[in-house]
């Protein structure tokens, strides 16, 4: 076989967790080295909640990234009942923080301090409406009531559009999607709405989760679903339209808090997500539109210029080996396996 080269803008990455500390440093550079930028997660422990927040987290991501790699994190809020609707507006017109992120209270790994009372945010929704600052939602109900593999489905009817009726001029991202109800509503909406796909719900079911054996490593929430639904997610990211971006939602976990009674939810993806979406991309027969996915329509949503440089991406006949695991002072974080053998890598 011979070398097949594709060369795209550098890509970002609109959905990105790096939690803080020695964490941080262990999985800053898988990022780093391939992304220009990156839409970063607020949900540490406390919270990013304040513009002080914000500005404190940016200065420990900026001295983690390695010598060599040009990097800009992009800093988001956790909304919370109480958020500060002046210090929010404060922080996205001096260009800290390009977006806030609502998580519903006990959706997801460190979301307790999230939204109960949706009625209590609504004066900051109206003026992020305003300001034109986006709305990243991770698109799932807690309610007891509603079995896990509904959530989506559920918050978009009861929540999400309610929402958006009530604040039409607010700019909303649909983090993550699952579902085919995700995909159809995201399309059903105007300039203002997107939504991004990660790539392990492209590549992964519930079957592989549960069938021959729980595999923890493959646990993420919102937790994946059907085969029907991977599939229009793939039909959706494949397809060139504008609305579906990449936010990987690498979420790293030390495999000591993995695999426990208790596992955490999250899977690390961030250092081979561009060659496992060449693999998805090549598949559909949609390499061409690899660019978009990865490195136009997000730019293009946020209202900002894709990267100038550019990357290769490369396939070759050799396979390509990835590291199952990065070491991390406090222990190894496991790496997404796609679970087929991979022969594209990055040149940048």
């Amino acid at each position: 076989m011979t070398e097949t080269r594709l060369t795209i803008r550098r890509p970002d990455d609109w959905h990105l967790h790096l939690r803080d500390g020695e964490m941080l440093k262990a999985v800053l550079p898988s990022t780093s080295a391939n992304f220009g930028r990156a839409i970063i997660m607020p949900n540490l422990v406390p919270p990013v909640v304040t513009s002080k927040d914000a500005a404190g987290y940016r200065d420990r991501i900026l001295a983690a990234i390695p010598e060599g790699h040009d990097f800009t994190p992009l800093m988001t809020l956790y909304l919370t009942e109480t958020t500060d609707a002046d210090d929010l507006e404060q922080a996205a017109k001096s260009g800290l923080v390009t977006a806030v992120k609502l998580y519903p209270a006990g959706a997801t790994t460190n979301s307790q301090s999230g939204v109960r009372d949706f009625d209590k945010v609504a004066g900051v929704l109206e003026r992020m409406a305003e300001i034109g600052l986006p709305l990243l939602v991770h698109g799932e109900v807690t309610t007891s009531d509603v079995d896990i593999f509904d959530r989506e489905a559920v918050f978009i009817e009861t929540v999400l559009d309610p929402i958006r009726r009530k604040f039409p001029k607010l700019k909303v991202v649909m983090e993550h999607i699952t579902t085919e109800e995700g995909v159809n509503y995201a399309k059903s909406g105007g300039d203002n709405l997107a939504a991004t796909i990660t790539t392990h719900h492209l590549i992964i079911n519930r079957n592989d989760i549960l069938v021959g054996g729980i595999k923890p490593h493959f646990y993420c929430l919102p937790v994946a679903k059907r085969e029907k639904h991977r599939l229009a997610l793939r039909a959706a990211a494949t397809s060139g339209d504008a609305r579906f971006f990449l936010g990987t939602d690498s979420a790293p976990h030390l495999d000591q808090n993995k695999l426990c009674e208790c596992g955490c939810a999250g899977i690390f993806s961030a250092l081979n997500t561009m060659s496992c979406l060449a693999h998805v991309f090549e598949d559909e027969g949609a390499l061409d539109k690899l660019e978009g996915f990865t490195s136009l329509n997000g730019p293009a949503f946020y209202g900002v210029e894709p990267n100038a440089e550019t990357v290769d991406l490369v396939k070759t006949n050799h396979k390509v080996i990835y590291p199952p695991n990065i070491p991390t002072p406090d222990g190894p974080v496991t790496l997404f396996n796609p679970g087929f053998d991979i022969f594209w890598k990055v040149e940048t």
